[in-house]
């Protein structure tokens, strides 16, 4: 509830503090008021820093909210505390405006960033000879299909690598298959040659058939997962600040 103004003041555990331990409670109240808002002068202090005592130190701490004009009581503990660090929040940052007038959210910074992690291409100059060029000769040597936007190109040629040609792709493929034992007498052909040596080649091919239309399945699959990665991204004109085709 508190951590992200205990982290802005600096505090030694921000994600760990307990406002229902009493002796933590105390601590964390006379380190506030030493370090952070400082109403006190030193030597006033002393009965705040008193946490033993517990009668005597509630009723230093009543005063204390009184002094700060607090609008909250004792017993009202988590808003108290609340209050208190943004009264610290706001002193601390008085006495360093210099320091963190000129300081970039850090939303804004992770924002700005996963833009750019987004969207890589979008400071390409797409009429660029060289650019140009160069696509076309990535595609002519992946053998990708030509497409008139040069954009598009780069990202089936970035598609192909990031699937076909990752150092774990080209070691899966290089990976010699080893066949697994096939019981062709459980294998019903659906006909018979006459003769049986025929009838087990018959089976064979049969196999061997399915096998290549099983790959070429996955083939087709890997297409069509390629192209709607293409075409399910809208081309996007950053000037006009529209998206559509």
């Amino acid at each position: 509830m508190f951590r992200r103004k205990l982290a802005a003041l600096d505090y030694h555990n921000p994600a760990g503090f307990n406002c229902r331990d009493e002796t933590e409670f105390r601590n964390f109240i006379v380190w506030l008021e030493d370090q952070k808002i400082r109403h006190y002068k030193i030597e006033d202090r002393g009965n705040l820093r008193n946490i033993h005592n517990a009668t005597e130190w509630t009723t230093s701490f009543e005063k204390y909210l009184k002094d700060v004009n607090c609008p909250f009581s004792v017993q009202e503990r988590q808003e108290t505390i609340d209050w208190l660090l943004g009264l610290a929040v706001r002193l601390e940052y008085g006495d360093n405006a210099d320091k963190y007038k000129d300081a970039a959210p850090e939303g804004t910074k992770n924002t700005d960033n996963a833009a750019k992690n987004a969207e890589p291409l979008i400071n390409l100059d797409v009429n660029n000879p060289d650019f140009k060029a160069g696509v076309m000769a990535l595609a002519n040597l992946l053998q990708i299909q030509r497409h008139d936007d040069y954009l598009v190109m780069l990202k089936a040629i970035r598609i192909l690598v990031q699937e076909r040609l990752t150092q774990d792709a080209v070691a899966k493929a290089n990976q010699s298959k080893e066949g697994l034992p096939v019981a062709l007498e459980k294998h019903i052909l659906g006909f018979d040659t006459g003769d049986a040596v025929l009838n087990e080649a018959a089976q064979i091919l049969r196999l061997l058939h399915i096998e290549e239309l099983r790959e070429l399945q996955t083939k087709i699959n890997e297409a069509i997962v390629a192209v709607q990665a293409i075409i399910a991204d809208p081309k996007t004109d950053h000037r006009l600040g529209k998206v559509g085709r």
